[in-house]
């Protein structure tokens, strides 16, 4: 078994282990971005189907091809989206984690009726109301929430990336909580360093990079 086909497999059981009921339910984002195609292949071989990518050039240009080839695999846009770039997003993601603003929201419906193509959506919360960082202000989410079903965007859940401060699960409880009063089914939060964490608060979808891929050069 190749080394990252061995790596997911064991994030995989010690998920089983956490969530044996659920863990099937729980998608790994295997965080492509940077690697080359060679890097990835084994898993695709292996029969891997979600992966992120925080670039829109970077997925077209390696991606495109694979995804002609293969139907099945799914690609996360997990970086920040530019309004510029949906246009060129639109083409190559199913999924954007990061839908932040009003202005972006728009801009997305627009590209949607364009392309006839509808990207599943996860609102990014900024949790921490950190000012360095993206994401809707947590009291302002049930307004964003009606604002982009309004326009007929397929809002499937929130994302978070938590403050780099210790007090990670208290973000992730408080996460989830925000999900279940939303309705949402759908969870985006947890990297590798805290991915467990991100589940044991009902994380459904997880971005896994270096402990997959290993170190980035």
């Amino acid at each position: 078994m190749h080394r990252i086909v061995n790596n997911l497999e064991e994030i995989k059981a010690k998920i089983n282990q956490l969530k044996p009921d659920l863990h099937d339910k729980i998608k790994i984002i295997a965080v492509s971005k940077t690697f080359l195609i060679k890097d990835i292949e084994p898993l695709i071989e292996y029969g891997h189907q979600d992966f992120g990518e925080n670039k829109v050039q970077e997925a077209l240009e390696k991606w495109t091809d694979i995804k002609n080839e293969n139907h099945n695999i799914q690609l996360h846009l997990i970086g920040r989206l530019q309004t510029n770039k949906v246009k060129f997003a639109l083409k190559i993601f199913d999924y954007i984690h990061s839908l932040d603003s009003e202005k972006l929201a728009n801009k997305i419906s627009d590209e949607q009726i364009k392309q006839g193509k509808k990207p599943k959506i996860f609102i990014q919360v900024n949790i921490g109301n950190e000012d360095q960082k993206s994401g809707i202000n947590k009291d302002n989410l049930i307004d964003f929430y009606k604002f982009c079903k309004n326009l007929n965007l397929d809002i499937i859940g929130t994302m978070c990336i938590p403050p780099n401060d210790n007090n990670t699960e208290k973000y992730f409880s408080e996460m989830n909580n925000i999900n279940q009063e939303l309705n949402f089914k759908e969870l985006s939060m947890g990297m590798s360093g805290d991915y467990l964490s991100a589940i044991k608060y009902n994380a459904t979808y997880v971005r896994v990079g270096s402990k997959i891929f290993g170190s980035r050069t």
